[in-house]
Protein backbone atom coordinates (compact mmCIF):
# COMPACT_ATOMS: atom_id res chain seq x y z
CA UNK A 1 0.00 0.00 0.00
CA UNK A 2 1.31 3.47 -0.74
CA UNK A 3 2.76 5.22 2.28
CA UNK A 4 3.51 2.01 4.19
CA UNK A 5 6.51 2.83 6.34
CA UNK A 6 8.33 -0.42 5.80
CA UNK A 7 7.40 -1.08 2.19
CA UNK A 8 5.56 -3.93 0.60
CA UNK A 9 6.81 -7.48 0.67
CA UNK A 10 6.37 -10.05 -2.02
CA UNK A 11 2.88 -11.20 -3.05
CA UNK A 12 1.32 -7.99 -1.72
CA UNK A 13 2.09 -8.72 1.92
CA UNK A 14 3.40 -5.91 4.10
CA UNK A 15 6.84 -5.98 5.68
CA UNK A 16 6.91 -5.07 9.36
CA UNK A 17 9.45 -2.58 10.75
CA UNK A 18 11.54 -5.00 12.80
CA UNK A 19 14.02 -4.28 15.55
CA UNK A 20 17.33 -6.11 15.75
CA UNK A 21 16.66 -7.18 19.32
CA UNK A 22 13.81 -9.70 19.18
CA UNK A 23 12.57 -10.57 22.67
CA UNK A 24 9.47 -12.63 22.06
CA UNK A 25 6.61 -12.29 24.53
CA UNK A 26 3.22 -13.85 23.87
CA UNK A 27 1.15 -11.50 25.99
CA UNK A 28 -2.06 -13.49 25.70
CA UNK A 29 -0.46 -16.00 28.11
CA UNK A 30 1.50 -13.53 30.24
CA UNK A 31 0.35 -13.08 33.88
CA UNK A 32 1.03 -9.33 33.62
CA UNK A 33 -1.11 -9.08 30.48
CA UNK A 34 -3.95 -11.06 32.08
CA UNK A 35 -3.86 -8.66 35.02
CA UNK A 36 -4.24 -5.50 32.96
CA UNK A 37 -6.93 -7.16 30.86
CA UNK A 38 -9.14 -7.82 33.89
CA UNK A 39 -12.86 -8.16 32.99
CA UNK A 40 -13.87 -5.02 34.91
CA UNK A 41 -11.61 -2.97 32.63
CA UNK A 42 -12.96 -4.39 29.38
CA UNK A 43 -15.38 -2.43 27.24
CA UNK A 44 -15.52 -5.18 24.59
CA UNK A 45 -14.94 -8.91 24.78
CA UNK A 46 -15.35 -11.18 21.76
CA UNK A 47 -15.44 -14.87 22.62
CA UNK A 48 -14.81 -17.59 20.01
CA UNK A 49 -16.39 -15.66 17.15
CA UNK A 50 -16.96 -17.66 13.98
CA UNK A 51 -18.31 -16.34 10.66
CA UNK A 52 -18.67 -18.32 7.43
CA UNK A 53 -19.91 -17.37 3.98
CA UNK A 54 -20.92 -20.18 1.66
CA UNK A 55 -18.79 -22.65 3.57
CA UNK A 56 -15.74 -20.37 3.58
CA UNK A 57 -14.57 -19.29 7.04
CA UNK A 58 -14.09 -15.53 7.35
CA UNK A 59 -13.42 -15.78 11.10
CA UNK A 60 -12.60 -18.87 13.13
CA UNK A 61 -12.78 -18.89 16.95
CA UNK A 62 -11.57 -15.31 17.31
CA UNK A 63 -11.43 -13.98 20.86
CA UNK A 64 -10.41 -10.42 21.68
CA UNK A 65 -10.58 -8.20 24.75
CA UNK A 66 -10.38 -4.42 24.42
CA UNK A 67 -9.93 -2.27 27.51
CA UNK A 68 -11.60 1.04 28.23
CA UNK A 69 -9.62 3.96 26.81
CA UNK A 70 -7.16 2.06 24.66
CA UNK A 71 -6.45 2.24 20.94
CA UNK A 72 -6.54 -1.32 19.66
CA UNK A 73 -5.45 -1.97 16.09
CA UNK A 74 -6.46 -5.08 14.16
CA UNK A 75 -3.97 -5.87 11.42
CA UNK A 76 -3.27 -8.66 8.96
CA UNK A 77 -2.68 -9.39 5.28
CA UNK A 78 -5.46 -8.77 2.76
CA UNK A 79 -8.34 -11.20 3.31
CA UNK A 80 -7.35 -11.89 6.91
CA UNK A 81 -10.83 -11.10 8.28
CA UNK A 82 -10.25 -7.61 9.69
CA UNK A 83 -13.33 -5.94 8.20
CA UNK A 84 -15.41 -9.01 9.03
CA UNK A 85 -14.46 -8.54 12.67
CA UNK A 86 -15.49 -4.87 12.64
CA UNK A 87 -18.73 -5.82 10.88
CA UNK A 88 -19.53 -8.32 13.64
CA UNK A 89 -18.98 -5.69 16.33
CA UNK A 90 -21.11 -3.14 14.45
CA UNK A 91 -23.94 -5.59 13.77
CA UNK A 92 -23.59 -5.84 9.99
CA UNK A 93 -22.64 -9.52 10.27
CA UNK A 94 -24.27 -12.07 12.52
CA UNK A 95 -21.70 -14.52 13.86
CA UNK A 96 -22.45 -18.22 13.40
CA UNK A 97 -21.07 -18.88 16.87
CA UNK A 98 -19.50 -17.08 19.78
CA UNK A 99 -20.62 -14.14 21.90
CA UNK A 100 -20.06 -10.40 22.20
CA UNK A 101 -19.88 -8.62 25.53
CA UNK A 102 -20.11 -4.85 25.17
CA UNK A 103 -19.94 -2.56 28.20
CA UNK A 104 -21.41 -5.20 30.49
CA UNK A 105 -24.09 -6.56 28.14
CA UNK A 106 -23.81 -9.89 26.33
CA UNK A 107 -25.09 -10.42 22.78
CA UNK A 108 -25.19 -13.17 20.22
CA UNK A 109 -25.48 -10.37 17.67
CA UNK A 110 -25.49 -6.61 18.07
CA UNK A 111 -28.29 -5.15 15.96
CA UNK A 112 -26.85 -2.32 13.88
CA UNK A 113 -29.82 -0.05 14.61
CA UNK A 114 -28.91 -0.25 18.33
CA UNK A 115 -25.33 0.93 17.89
CA UNK A 116 -26.06 4.54 18.77
CA UNK A 117 -27.98 3.49 21.90
CA UNK A 118 -24.98 1.37 22.88
CA UNK A 119 -22.65 4.36 22.38
CA UNK A 120 -20.84 2.81 19.42
CA UNK A 121 -19.97 4.70 16.22
CA UNK A 122 -18.00 3.66 13.14
CA UNK A 123 -16.50 4.84 9.90
CA UNK A 124 -16.30 2.76 6.74
CA UNK A 125 -13.51 1.57 4.49
CA UNK A 126 -15.28 3.25 1.57
CA UNK A 127 -16.62 6.72 2.32
CA UNK A 128 -20.30 6.74 3.28
CA UNK A 129 -20.93 10.49 3.13
CA UNK A 130 -23.73 12.49 1.53
CA UNK A 131 -21.88 14.15 -1.34
CA UNK A 132 -24.71 16.57 -2.10
CA UNK A 133 -24.82 17.95 1.44
CA UNK A 134 -22.53 20.42 3.16
CA UNK A 135 -19.85 19.46 5.65
CA UNK A 136 -21.99 20.84 8.46
CA UNK A 137 -25.05 18.85 7.39
CA UNK A 138 -23.03 15.65 7.08
CA UNK A 139 -21.72 16.06 10.61
CA UNK A 140 -25.24 16.87 11.86
CA UNK A 141 -26.40 13.53 10.46
CA UNK A 142 -24.39 11.86 13.21
CA UNK A 143 -26.91 13.22 15.73
CA UNK A 144 -30.14 12.32 13.92
CA UNK A 145 -30.78 9.52 16.40
CA UNK A 146 -30.86 12.01 19.29
CA UNK A 147 -33.95 13.82 18.02
CA UNK A 148 -37.18 13.21 19.92
CA UNK A 149 -39.35 15.89 18.29
CA UNK A 150 -41.77 14.52 15.71
CA UNK A 151 -42.06 15.62 12.10
CA UNK A 152 -44.95 17.97 12.89
CA UNK A 153 -43.01 19.55 15.77
CA UNK A 154 -40.07 20.13 13.45
CA UNK A 155 -42.27 21.55 10.69
CA UNK A 156 -44.01 23.96 13.08
CA UNK A 157 -40.76 24.78 14.89
CA UNK A 158 -42.29 23.96 18.25
CA UNK A 159 -40.20 24.47 21.42
CA UNK A 160 -38.81 20.94 21.68
CA UNK A 161 -37.73 21.00 18.03
CA UNK A 162 -36.07 24.42 18.41
CA UNK A 163 -34.26 23.24 21.55
CA UNK A 164 -32.97 20.14 19.75
CA UNK A 165 -31.87 22.24 16.78
CA UNK A 166 -29.92 24.51 19.11
CA UNK A 167 -28.29 21.64 21.01
CA UNK A 168 -27.34 19.79 17.83
CA UNK A 169 -26.01 22.99 16.30
CA UNK A 170 -23.77 23.63 19.31
CA UNK A 171 -22.34 20.11 19.22
CA UNK A 172 -21.71 20.27 15.49
CA UNK A 173 -19.98 23.65 15.80
CA UNK A 174 -17.71 22.28 18.53
CA UNK A 175 -16.80 19.27 16.38
CA UNK A 176 -16.07 21.37 13.28
CA UNK A 177 -13.73 23.47 15.38
CA UNK A 178 -12.07 20.47 17.02
CA UNK A 179 -11.26 18.82 13.67
CA UNK A 180 -10.32 22.08 11.90
CA UNK A 181 -13.25 21.84 9.49
CA UNK A 182 -14.60 25.35 10.11
CA UNK A 183 -13.25 26.79 6.84
CA UNK A 184 -15.12 24.09 4.88
CA UNK A 185 -18.39 24.08 6.80
CA UNK A 186 -20.64 25.17 3.90
CA UNK A 187 -18.85 23.33 1.11
CA UNK A 188 -20.45 20.30 -0.49
CA UNK A 189 -18.61 17.23 0.73
CA UNK A 190 -18.19 16.00 -2.86
CA UNK A 191 -16.01 19.04 -3.63
CA UNK A 192 -13.50 18.32 -0.84
CA UNK A 193 -10.15 16.56 -1.27
CA UNK A 194 -10.20 12.92 -0.21
CA UNK A 195 -8.25 13.50 3.00
CA UNK A 196 -10.75 16.11 4.17
CA UNK A 197 -13.66 13.83 3.32
CA UNK A 198 -12.12 11.23 5.62
CA UNK A 199 -11.96 13.88 8.34
CA UNK A 200 -15.64 14.75 7.82
CA UNK A 201 -16.54 11.08 8.26
CA UNK A 202 -14.55 11.01 11.49
CA UNK A 203 -16.40 14.15 12.66
CA UNK A 204 -19.78 12.56 11.94
CA UNK A 205 -18.82 9.53 14.04
CA UNK A 206 -17.34 11.58 16.89
CA UNK A 207 -20.12 14.15 17.22
CA UNK A 208 -22.31 11.59 19.01
CA UNK A 209 -19.53 11.23 21.63
CA UNK A 210 -19.45 7.41 21.53
CA UNK A 211 -17.70 5.26 24.10
CA UNK A 212 -16.42 2.89 21.39
CA UNK A 213 -15.27 4.12 17.97
CA UNK A 214 -14.67 1.64 15.13
CA UNK A 215 -12.41 2.94 12.37
CA UNK A 216 -12.18 0.83 9.21
CA UNK A 217 -9.06 2.01 7.34
CA UNK A 218 -9.46 5.73 8.19
CA UNK A 219 -6.15 6.56 6.50
CA UNK A 220 -6.51 4.54 3.30
CA UNK A 221 -5.49 6.56 0.24
CA UNK A 222 -3.97 9.39 2.28
CA UNK A 223 -0.56 10.98 1.86
CA UNK A 224 2.04 10.48 4.57
CA UNK A 225 1.32 13.97 5.93
CA UNK A 226 -2.44 13.37 5.98
CA UNK A 227 -1.90 10.09 7.82
CA UNK A 228 0.12 11.80 10.52
CA UNK A 229 -2.55 14.47 10.88
CA UNK A 230 -5.30 11.84 11.15
CA UNK A 231 -3.30 9.86 13.72
CA UNK A 232 -2.92 13.04 15.78
CA UNK A 233 -6.66 13.68 15.60
CA UNK A 234 -7.43 10.13 16.76
CA UNK A 235 -5.09 10.57 19.73
CA UNK A 236 -6.65 13.93 20.58
CA UNK A 237 -10.19 12.52 20.30
CA UNK A 238 -9.29 9.65 22.63
CA UNK A 239 -7.94 12.10 25.19
CA UNK A 240 -10.77 14.62 24.86
CA UNK A 241 -13.72 12.24 24.85
CA UNK A 242 -12.34 9.27 26.79
CA UNK A 243 -12.84 7.05 23.76
CA UNK A 244 -11.93 3.47 23.17
CA UNK A 245 -10.84 2.97 19.56
CA UNK A 246 -10.66 -0.17 17.42
CA UNK A 247 -8.70 0.57 14.28
CA UNK A 248 -8.05 -1.30 11.05
CA UNK A 249 -5.10 0.11 9.17
CA UNK A 250 -2.59 -1.17 6.60
CA UNK A 251 0.22 1.30 7.34
CA UNK A 252 2.17 -0.70 9.90
CA UNK A 253 4.35 2.24 10.88
CA UNK A 254 1.27 4.24 11.83
CA UNK A 255 -0.24 1.27 13.68
CA UNK A 256 2.84 0.62 15.79
CA UNK A 257 3.17 4.30 16.71
CA UNK A 258 -0.51 4.91 17.46
CA UNK A 259 -1.69 1.74 19.19
CA UNK A 260 -1.66 0.57 22.79
CA UNK A 261 -2.68 -2.94 21.76
CA UNK A 262 -2.43 -4.84 18.46
CA UNK A 263 -4.25 -7.99 17.40
CA UNK A 264 -3.16 -9.84 14.27
CA UNK A 265 -5.43 -11.94 12.05
CA UNK A 266 -4.39 -14.33 9.30
CA UNK A 267 -6.86 -16.40 7.27
CA UNK A 268 -9.59 -15.55 9.77
CA UNK A 269 -7.68 -16.68 12.86
CA UNK A 270 -6.04 -14.58 15.54
CA UNK A 271 -2.32 -15.37 15.54
CA UNK A 272 -1.02 -12.74 17.97
CA UNK A 273 -2.34 -10.25 20.49
CA UNK A 274 -0.34 -7.85 22.65
CA UNK A 275 1.68 -4.64 22.75
CA UNK A 276 3.10 -3.25 19.49
CA UNK A 277 6.66 -4.26 20.45
CA UNK A 278 5.64 -7.83 21.28
CA UNK A 279 3.58 -8.25 18.12
CA UNK A 280 6.31 -6.75 15.94
CA UNK A 281 8.74 -9.48 16.96
CA UNK A 282 6.33 -12.42 17.08
CA UNK A 283 7.45 -15.21 14.69
CA UNK A 284 3.85 -16.05 13.75
CA UNK A 285 3.30 -12.45 12.66
CA UNK A 286 6.54 -12.40 10.70
CA UNK A 287 5.52 -15.57 8.86
CA UNK A 288 2.07 -14.18 8.08
CA UNK A 289 3.47 -11.02 6.54
CA UNK A 290 6.59 -12.14 4.74
CA UNK A 291 6.33 -15.91 4.64
CA UNK A 292 9.55 -16.67 6.50
CA UNK A 293 11.50 -16.00 9.69
CA UNK A 294 14.91 -16.40 8.03
CA UNK A 295 17.31 -13.58 8.89
CA UNK A 296 17.75 -12.50 5.28
CA UNK A 297 14.02 -11.71 5.10
CA UNK A 298 14.15 -9.32 8.05
CA UNK A 299 16.60 -6.79 6.62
Amino acid sequence: MPGTSAGVAAAGRLRLPFKEERTITRLDSSPAWRAVMAPDEAILTLSDIGVTFGGVAALTDVSLTVRHGEICSVIGPNGAGKSSLINVVSGLYKPDRGSIRLDGQTFGQIRSERLAQLNVARTFQNLALFGGLSVRDNVSAGLTHTRRAGVLEQFLLLPRSRREDREIGERVEAMLSFLDLDPHRERLVSTLPYGLQKRVELARALVAEPKLLLLDEPMAGMTATEKQEMAGLIRSARQRYGLTVILIEHDIGVVMDLSDHVAVLDYGRKIADGTPDAVRSDPAVIRAYIGSTDDEDLV
